[in-house]
């Protein structure tokens, strides 16, 4: 049974930061891609941030330069380091296998951007 457990998000304001932790168990973690995706109010959920069982990683134009995305293999841990915040950051942050989809996403961790 493979659980996902985000948790670090929080209210900040703009230009602040934030780091991101997602908690993985029951899955072979090590061999598998991980990710960030996001959800805003009324829009599709997004994926944000992503990185290799190598540590190659990729992100979204409008995150780049200022979100890090990280592994932890003997943690069985993934982060997000996110910096310069903005407001339409604002979403609900979860973490998932893009290429191993977990069919059962964890609860996320609510990031608000605002003064």
């Amino acid at each position: 049974q493979v659980q996902l457990v985000e948790s670090g998000g929080g209210l900040v304001q703009p230009g602040g930061s934030l780091r991101l932790s997602c908690a993985v168990s029951g899955s072979i973690f090590s061999i598998y891609a991980m990710g960030w995706y996001r959800q805003a109010p009324g829009k599709q959920r997004e994926l944000v941030a992503a990185i290799t069982s190598d540590g190659s990683t990729d992100y979204i134009d409008s995150v780049k330069g200022r979100f890090t995305i990280s592994r932890d293999n003997a943690k069985n841990t993934v982060y997000l380091q996110m910096n310069s915040l903005k407001p339409e950051d604002t979403a609900v942050y979860y973490c998932n296998s893009p290429s191993h989809m977990h069919s059962e996403w964890g609860q996320g961790t609510q990031v608000t951007v605002s003064l």
